[in-house]
């Protein structure tokens, strides 16, 4: 029990390290990402996306129609290791809901994370393998890599949608699973949502003159150079691409931050077992005792 009490003090003590780092590395990014989501927000009414390339059509009719329907992907992030509580446990619930929720539509799971992996593994589903680098040693090139080839699939008309599912770090007691719409971008989006919920209901769009009118207050507010097409144009991508950095460490800080409180139950646990323990063998200890001297006195009277 003491070695056992030793071990969990001691991930304790080492989640805690990790969590101030990672805790530094995510609210260091949030004022950039939300400083560069502010932006591309503003110039939306300049955005004009691109319709998804059409596979070309098929002779057999409406089955190859169904078999070249695009997918849905969904981004699981979880962790490589356990003890850490419910902190795996309930990003896959959320993704299975998320997966429940699109009532047999074909999809493709991106795992990342070994947990994530596992749990996804032989269940029907295409994934693209174990990504679990990217939460054991997080880089932006490493995220955007996968961010660009998640875009680009989209745009080839291969998903229709892409969807991030992670834990949010809020605090060090506090953690949130959100399913997160990554694609197509949503500029009203706020940022993720509760697995209760469905991401993507697409925002009401403005009107034509309404647009125009925002896009003449903006012309008449603010000089563009270059011009705000292209500002929006080339934003977006890196937008994306600092979304899903920012996923993996908004992942990485929850982990750390579960692993801490959860070492900690365990250690008081211990120690309180420990305790009851010793104080049950002190009354064993002193009753066998009692009962030797009384057997003493006895004899010798």
């Amino acid at each position: 029990m003491r070695s056992t009490l030793k071990i969990t003090s001691a991930m304790k003590l080492v989640a805690s390290s990790k969590l101030r780092k990672a805790q530094k590395a995510i609210e260091s990014l949030r004022p950039y990402e939300q400083a560069l989501n502010s932006i591309v927000s503003q110039l939306s009414p300049f955005y004009s996306p691109q319709e998804p390339a059409q596979e070309p059509s098929s002779q057999e009719g409406s089955s190859a129609d169904e078999r070249l329907a695009p997918k849905t992907a969904i981004v699981v992030i979880a962790s490589n290791n356990s003890l850490c509580g419910a902190f795996n446990a309930n990003v896959i619930k959320c993704a299975k809901q998320f997966v429940d929720s699109l009532q047999g539509s074909e999809y493709e799971i991106f795992a990342i994370g070994r947990k994530a992996s596992e749990a996804f593994r032989g269940e029907g589903s295409s994934q693209s393998g174990n990504l679990s680098d990217l939460v054991a040693h997080p880089s932006y090139e490493k995220a955007s890599c996968l961010a660009r080839e998640l875009e680009r699939r989209f745009d080839s008309g291969e998903f229709s949608k892409v969807v991030l599912v992670y834990n949010q770090y809020i605090s060090a007691s506090q953690q949130k699973s959100v399913c997160e719409q990554m694609l197509p971008f949503s500029f009203d989006d706020a940022g993720g949502q509760d697995c209760a919920q469905t991401p993507g209901e697409k925002p009401a769009e403005m009107d034509a003159k309404e647009k125009e009118k925002r896009i003449k207050e903006l012309r008449e507010s603010y000089l563009y150079e270059p011009d705000p097409e292209e500002i929006v144009s080339r934003l977006l991508p890196q937008l994306l691409c600092l979304k899903m950095h920012a996923a993996i460490l908004d992942s990485v800080a929850a982990e750390q931050a579960a692993r801490t409180i959860a070492m900690q139950t365990a250690t008081d646990n211990a120690e309180r077992l420990l305790s009851d323990l010793t104080l049950e063998y002190n009354k064993g200890r002193q009753q066998k005792i009692t009962s030797e001297i009384l057997d003493l006195v006895g004899g010798s009277l």
